[in-house]
């Protein structure tokens, strides 16, 4: 493989995906509706490609495989988990989809504002997504990156990488807000699935069929194939990485804001099916990635190196490792355009709104539009510190979003809950778990998402039980919620 395929393979993805997201125009975005949900009219179909591709970002291909060839067999159990955490949006996604039809609402936290009377409440979610997201779009960042530093031996910089990924989140966000996203996302989730199988058949093949592969693993490297294995995959570190992504589907705001978008209650369950399969056949292709590379590259200085020295390699045909290469990259790429979306909407919806009364639609899509290139410059920012295993600095960031799930519960299923519990649950967990990860500091070897998601869970409940709920507007609420769920029974 030449460097001047990887660039040919980069330059033909760029053009292909900006003719997709110039199709996928429709009309103009005047409303924060229509530019951050599509008008809420998304098929099923390409719902679950959308939420596929920006669920399944460079955590996969290249940190999930990179967690596999640090500590073996354990992190297909470690992401399993989050596949079953994903059935929480068969509870609660049909609960968001009718308050989102029925109110209007933009963002997950302008709904929990509005659930607990309070739009101090809307702003401190807003805010705390933003802190802990801005990480999460830099590992994005991150794992293009790698990936192509990794592929032409460091012809193409880090730097390079993560400038380039910068530049076509922004363009693909700007071009039609979500339904280009939406629709590149669509076109990047069939080329991540069918590339990366067909990679995998590749490697098991050239290493001799499944017998063979996983023999040479037993005789170099048994303790890849066993929890705890090498000490990576502790208890206490298998559960504080566990947790905050059993809750992903609810905690990170750029996958619960999808659950205002399918046209019907079909097209959400149409989504939900699609995403399942496509996560599990997905997670195996990376496990078994992550394995090739420590029977080929059992001494690599990092773990993240993984899946660019695979594709690389003379077992993968150069056009088929540029391909799969260009899918990784795009997998990486609709994560962070998608957060991008998504933390401007919260911006300008919840945070600007505060600070501007009375400001109109049009005014708050401004502002939106305004703050993409700079949450995408800090992303930036932070991606350029190279901070080490992918795979550690996505769970946490997600451990930080955890601290909003017991209010996002309290919102359908607990009337007594009030505004104070959940500033205090989300204000005063979140600085422990920024405290705690800063210090990389773990009680009793519990990792800050578990203390982050108890502390909060109590905060809640004790503070809501301390002061004067919202009864009328609690009880309209949850009346409407049921209401509109009978309707499509």
């Amino acid at each position: 493989m030449t460097t001047s395929m990887v660039w040919w393979g980069i330059v033909v993805y760029i053009l292909i995906a900006l003719f997709v997201a110039y199709l996928s125009r429709s009309g103009k975005q005047t409303n924060m509706g229509s530019y951050f949900l599509g008008d809420r009219k998304m098929g099923g179909i390409v719902s679950a490609l959308s939420y596929s591709a920006t669920t399944y970002s460079a955590f996969m291909l290249v940190g999930l495989a990179g967690l596999t060839y640090n500590g073996g067999v354990g992190a297909i159990g470690f992401e399993l988990i989050y596949l079953m955490g994903v059935s929480l949006v068969a509870f609660f996604g049909p609960r968001f989809w009718v308050v989102g039809k029925k109110y209007g609402y933009i963002t997950p936290s302008e709904m929990l504002g509005d659930r607990y009377d309070n739009k101090m409440v809307a702003l401190v979610v807003s805010i705390t997504s933003c802190v802990f997201l801005i990480p999460y779009s830099a590992v994005q960042l991150s794992g293009v990156g790698y990936l192509l530093q990794g592929m032409t031996n460091n012809e193409i910089s880090y730097s390079t990488g993560v400038i380039i990924a910068t530049i076509v989140a922004i363009v693909f966000s700007y071009i039609a807000g979500i339904r280009s996203v939406a629709w590149t996302d669509s076109l990047q989730a069939v080329f991540m699935i069918i590339t990366s199988t067909v990679v995998v058949l590749i490697l098991i093949n050239s290493l001799g069929g499944f017998s063979d592969f996983f023999g040479a693993i037993e005789s170099t490297k048994p303790e890849h194939l066993a929890v705890p294995g090498n000490g990576f995959w502790s208890f206490t570190t298998f559960i504080g990485m566990t947790i905050p992504w059993f809750f992903f589907s609810l905690s990170n705001p750029q996958v619960s804001q999808r659950l205002f978008m399918p046209a019907s209650l079909k097209s959400l369950r149409i989504m939900l099916m699609g995403f399942m399969i496509f996560g599990l056949i997905y997670t195996l292709v990376a496990v078994i990635w992550g394995f090739s590379a420590v029977v080929m590259f059992p001494n690599l200085e990092k773990a993240d190196l993984a899946t660019p020295m695979v594709l690389s390699s003379d077992a993968v045909p150069p056009v088929l490792g540029v391909i799969v290469m260009v899918g990784i990259m795009a997998a990486a790429i609709s994560t962070i355009d998608s957060i991008l979306l998504t933390l401007s909407s919260l911006f300008a919806r919840d945070v600007y709104s505060q600070v501007k009364k009375n400001s109109t639609d049009a005014m708050q899509l401004r502002v939106g539009k305004i703050v993409i290139p700079i949450i995408a410059i800090l992303a930036y920012l932070f991606a350029e510190m190279e901070l080490d295993l992918i795979a550690v600095l996505s769970v946490a960031s997600s451990a930080g979003l955890l601290v909003v799930v017991p209010s996002i519960i309290g919102t359908f299923f607990w009337k007594r809950g009030t505004a104070a519990g959940v500033l205090s649950s989300v204000m005063i967990s979140g600085v422990v778990v920024i405290i705690l990860e800063l210090f990389k500091y773990k009680p009793f070897g519990l990792a800050s998402g578990v203390w982050g998601i108890s502390l909060s869970t109590i905060l809640f409940i004790v503070v809501s039980l301390m002061t004067k709920a919202p009864e009328a507007n609690a009880n309209e609420f949850l009346k409407s919620v049921k209401i509109e769920l009978n309707k499509f029974k």
